[in-house]
Parts: C-alpha cells; structure tokens; sequence
C-alpha cells in the first residue's frame, strides 16, 4: 500500500470501484485530494453473469477495508460506478454489459459500509469536476470514450442524472433516417460506429484483419495505413457531430472528454475536435475549451470514492 501520510482523519476516506465491462478498478482513496492510497484491480468477464461480478466486487471492498484498518484509517463509505443505466435511488436498471439489474448491489456493499451507487460516466464527470478538469468550470459537458460511449452535464460540481437516471446515453440510441439517394431505412448508432471495440470491428471488416483493441487501430492510422485512417477518421468526424449538437442544446462553459480512446492524442481526437466545432451554430460558442480529462485510468474509482460525499 502507497503510504498514506501521517494524518489520518476518521471520515475523510472512502473505498470507489469502478465496475466496467473489462475490469473491476476498486481504490481507497483520501477525499480530500483525490488522492489513490491502495488499488485493487481484476478481469471482469461479464459472461460470468451478474451474481459472480457482484461477489467480486464485494471482496474487493472488503479486501481494501481490511487494509485500511491495518493502517489505522477509517472508511467512510464505497461508491461504485457500474456501466450501466441506475436511477434516483441507486438501482440499476439495464443489463448490456453488466447483469446487475434487479440484484441487491448497494445493499451488500451497504453491510460493510454506506454504500452508493451510480452510473460510470456520472461518477467519472464527479471525479473531474471535483480534482480533475472541471474545477475551473460551473457548467461543463464530460464526453467519455472507450468500450462505450456516454456523456454528463454537470452544474455546479454535480453531475445531472435526469428524471430517471438515464441522461448519459449520447451513443447507445439510434439516429434512424431515410437516405435520399436510395431511399434505404438507416438505423445509425453512434457506439457501433465510433467507439474501441466500432473502430476494430469496421477495420478487421474492411482489411480482413483481426486486431482486437481500438488502440491498434489508432496505432495502425498513426503508422499510416490507408484503411485504419479512414476508419478513426471517420469515427472521429461521427463522435464530433454529436459532440457538437451536445453542445448546440447544453450550451456549456467547456467540453471534457475521457475514457482511454477520448485521452488519446492523434487523429481520432483532432477529427473530433474539428467536427465538434464545425456543428456548433452559434458563432460565439464554437471557440469552448475542448478538453482532455485529467484524472487517467483512476477516474471512475476516485469518482466513485467521491460520489459517497454527495
């Protein structure tokens, strides 16, 4: 365990676990910086099903309490983030990815402390708003992209959830429409198209490949095959174009983009970057900061650590 100072204060830590479709992040982290004190981390293998994570996802917490107590801090609470939709009151409500809807997540985690849960992006924008990129903002936009695509306003250091918990899916619905040279019915879904595993799925089509990380992609473009430049850039212009209409309806102090494909520099995030502007109507909010999020890998951990605070 990284050292955790000479002070320790009852209350001032928490346990976050960021559970996403490929690994299981958990940390204890010090709220009062953001600061990581511990990590824990596993392979989530969602085909296991949903009962198998949650046991997972216990002994993580429960692992990380035991190691805080041997270094005299107290645990506040445990966040968790699950990259799923989740409600007003915590529960979570689809099963894409991870099969948790309808079982009792927040209630064991509840026995081993006050627990929280919430949706990944939701805890993500919080990590950022509070010790990350959108401390300087009121009203900003977090965009995140990787395995998926979602989206946050958050105001005044909150992330909004909506009604019904479910303002996070910029990707995930279809944009469908009638194409004028064919007549063709088009059912257009942003995640299928711009996303990690969109950007390997379009490439091994197109080059009779089999790279299995967007990554590679990305690595590919930047080495300068033909095929994976047109497919990140394509990606890149599509994720702008609803970046920039987010921001045509939010009109938002800033854009913060996150995940491991939106922290990427290179062409997929410069086609992004110019898409977005080129959609955004007004004159004078075509020059907002769009900006790369601050907090890395550790995000959704230290999101979900904080979100036991809100």
């Amino acid at each position: 365990m990284t050292d955790p100072g000479s002070v320790v204060v009852a209350g001032e830590h928490a346990i976050g676990i960021d559970v996403g479709g490929t690994k299981i992040a958990a940390g204890l982290v010090a709220l009062a910086s953001g600061r990581v004190l511990a990590r824990r981390e596993q392979l989530t293998v969602a085909t296991r099903g949903g009962g198998a994570i949650l046991e997972d996802t216990v002994r993580l917490a429960t692992d990380l309490q035991l190691e805080a107590a041997v270094s005299g801090i107290s645990v506040c609470g445990i966040g968790i983030g699950v990259c799923e939709l989740v409600d007003q009151q915590g529960n979570v409500t689809s099963a894409h990815t991870v099969a948790w809807h309808g079982l009792p997540v927040r209630e064991r985690l509840a026995r081993l402390a006050p627990a929280v849960v919430d949706a990944d992006v939701r805890v993500h924008a919080l990590a950022e708003a509070r010790y990350g990129a959108g401390r300087p903002f009121q009203l900003f936009v977090f965009v995140t992209v990787g395995t998926g695509i979602s989206s946050c306003l958050v105001q005044g250091g909150r992330p909004l959830a909506g009604a019904r918990g479910n303002a996070l899916v910029l990707a995930s619905s279809p944009y469908t429409f009638t194409c004028a040279q064919c007549g063709a019915r088009q059912h257009f879904v942003l995640e299928d198209y711009a996303s990690g595993p969109a950007l390997v799925a379009r490439y091994n089509a197109l080059a009779s490949a089999s790279l299995t990380r967007g990554e590679e992609v990305l690595a590919a473009a930047h080495a300068g095959d033909v095929i994976a430049t047109d497919v990140v850039r394509s990606a890149g212009e599509a994720l702008g174009v609803s970046i920039g209409w987010l921001v045509n309806v939010l009109d938002p102090e800033a854009v913060i983009v996150g995940g491991g494909l939106g922290t990427a520099s290179g062409l997929y995030q410069d086609c992004m970057v110019a898409s977005a502007r080129a959609h955004i109507w007004a004159d004078g909010g075509r020059d907002l900061p769009v900006i790369t999020a601050a907090l890395g890998s550790d995000a959704g951990l230290i999101g979900a650590a904080a979100a036991t605070q809100v």
